[in-house]
């Protein structure tokens, strides 16, 4: 009696999808039903095709190329490595070493 074992290769590798990583997918369909939604707005609105087409392919162009920049700079985890590390104090000031005198030795 044999059985048919299927081995999932890349279980473990982050979701890509050309060349977006992780959670910038994400950030990419965010991105763009905002969008939407901006281009519904205006539209109905009443502002002119012509002024509100442009606005809207600039921001998608700019919103590509921001994500793709952003996912081939930091990669998987390192946009959220990268804001970590920018909101930790650069010193620490201690006016007193009451703290450390009273810490209890084991």
């Amino acid at each position: 009696m044999s059985s048919i074992y299927h081995i999932n290769k890349g279980v473990s590798k982050p979701i890509e999808f050309k060349g977006l990583k992780a959670q910038y997918i994400a950030y990419l369909a965010i991105g763009l039903v905002l969008l939407l939604i901006g281009f519904a707005i205006l539209y109905i609105i009443g502002l002119s095709l012509f002024l509100v087409l442009p606005l809207i392919f600039g921001l998608g162009a700019t919103l590509f190329f921001t994500v793709f920049r952003l996912s081939h700079r930091f990669g998987e985890h390192g946009l959220s490595k990268f804001l970590a590390k920018r909101s930790l104090p650069k010193s620490l000031r201690f006016r007193s070493r009451r703290l450390f005198t009273s810490l209890k030795t084991p």
